[in-house]
């Protein structure tokens, strides 16, 4: 990677903050977006802007064809079938629409949703409400001292009541990768369908439904330097094809009377009244920038960062990093606290200095719960991050201590 080729094509990054050079080290929470990116929204809304699947005038055309051109990328992106491609405005929709159109339809009294209790509330929070309504159980698996699910963990957990898991590919708190094979394998004998929630996972490596065998995977863009308010579910042809609709209204129809209606076929059905085309035609510029680099070359640049960070964290005497100790292990993300000196006021005294880091409990607060913690500093990376990045961090980190009154 050519980094001042890749800086170049983040113009937000020119812009001071606080009168220091932006160091951005919240890209779990959002990733910024590149020329060609913000160019694929502009050229649409400037040359392009229709509704899909209305118009028969050319303009239209144009619209519908750059809609689905952007589900053929996002389809080659995972390793799909196009039509297993539903456009959504983030993972948190996509996962509520498993939730309410599969979770609702086919749950019932007795069954056993399996969850993290590492995951993100949008992975979380529906889970809740279906158990409430349908009479399952929610069921938590908990994470080792590493942060990982181990082995045992899912024999205990995984049996025949199991009806459905849904787990985080990597945790937006500890950076770990679930055993998502090992689930599916015991999710088959089960007969278990599996939802993989990939928000975290697809900026850092590469993602194939097939090879992984899971049922459903979701994922937003502006994670995965896309524009905010376009998402992606991904669903296996033949349970979509089951499934009710999650909203109705134009589009997802094939035809209505008075007092009956019929649906679209998949995925259409799933994707009522007008959609974020802009976002998609953006989305879909993101994944072709991401092959560009190359997968090996964004892991291989990242890891560098990744154990860069650590070492330094782990050098701390006054520091307490959350999960693995080994970087090989982590994927984007180190949650950490300095000691005597609340998460905010961290997050804070580091912007001073230019440095965006997120501070709280993550969308994740039962992990805060069983971690024994409020709340904790999250630095997360990206491809525009650099080593010069991470030394500054370090550096600016060994003075909030004192900045908070401690000698050192």
């Amino acid at each position: 990677m050519n980094m001042n080729v890749i800086l170049d094509q983040f113009p937000i990054l020119s812009v001071p903050e606080n009168g220091k050079r932006l160091i951005y080290l919240d890209n779990a929470a959002t990733s910024f977006k590149p020329l060609s990116v913000l160019k694929a929204v502009d050229d649409y809304y400037r040359m392009d802007n229709a509704n899909p699947h209305r118009g028969v005038y050319t303009l239209g055309v144009r619209s519908t064809d750059i809609h689905e051109n952007a589900r053929q990328t996002a389809a080659r992106f995972i390793n799909a079938d196009p039509e297993e491609i539903i456009f959504t405005q983030n993972a948190t929709e996509a996962l509520n629409l498993i939730a309410y159109s599969y979770g609702m339809e086919f749950l019932r009294k007795g069954d056993e949703i399996l969850i993290s209790v590492a995951e993100h509330h949008s992975n979380l929070v529906p889970w809740q409400r279906v158990a409430r309504l349908t009479g399952s159980k929610l069921v938590y698996l908990y994470p080792g001292s590493d942060g990982g699910i181990t082995e045992e963990e899912l024999d205990q957990k995984i049996n025949t009541r199991t009806k459905l898991i849904a787990i985080a590919h990597v945790s937006n708190v500890l950076g770990t990768e679930a055993p998502v094979k090992s689930i599916v394998a015991r999710a088959r004998q089960c007969g278990a369908a599996v939802v993989l929630d990939c928000a975290q996972s697809v900026s850092h490596m590469p993602i194939d439904v097939k090879e992984l065998g899971v049922d459903f995977a979701a994922f937003s863009g502006h994670k995965m330097y896309a524009p905010m308010g376009i998402g992606v579910l991904y669903g296996k042809k033949e349970l979509l094809e089951e499934m009710p609709p999650f909203l109705s209204g134009g589009d997802m129809i094939a035809s209505v009377h008075e007092q009956t209606v019929s649906y679209a076929e998949v995925p259409r059905r799933f994707e009522a009244g007008t959609r974020n085309v802009g976002g998609e035609a953006g989305l879909a510029a993101a994944m072709e920038y991401i092959t560009s680099i190359g997968w090996d070359s964004i892991r291989n640049h990242e890891h560098v960062l990744m154990d860069q960070m650590l070492s330094g964290l782990n050098a701390l005497p006054y520091v307490t990093v959350y999960g693995s100790t080994d970087s090989r292990d982590r994927f984007g993300v180190i949650s950490f606290n300095v000691e005597g000196v609340h998460p905010h006021d961290t997050a804070t005294i580091l912007d001073s200095e230019g440095i965006a880091v997120r501070a709280g409990h993550h969308c994740a607060q039962p992990l805060m719960e069983y971690m024994g913690i409020g709340s904790c500093v999250r630095a997360s990376i990206a491809i525009y991050n650099t080593e010069e990045d991470i030394s500054v961090f370090l550096n600016s980190l060994k003075q909030v201590r004192r900045w908070m009154g401690y000698g050192a």
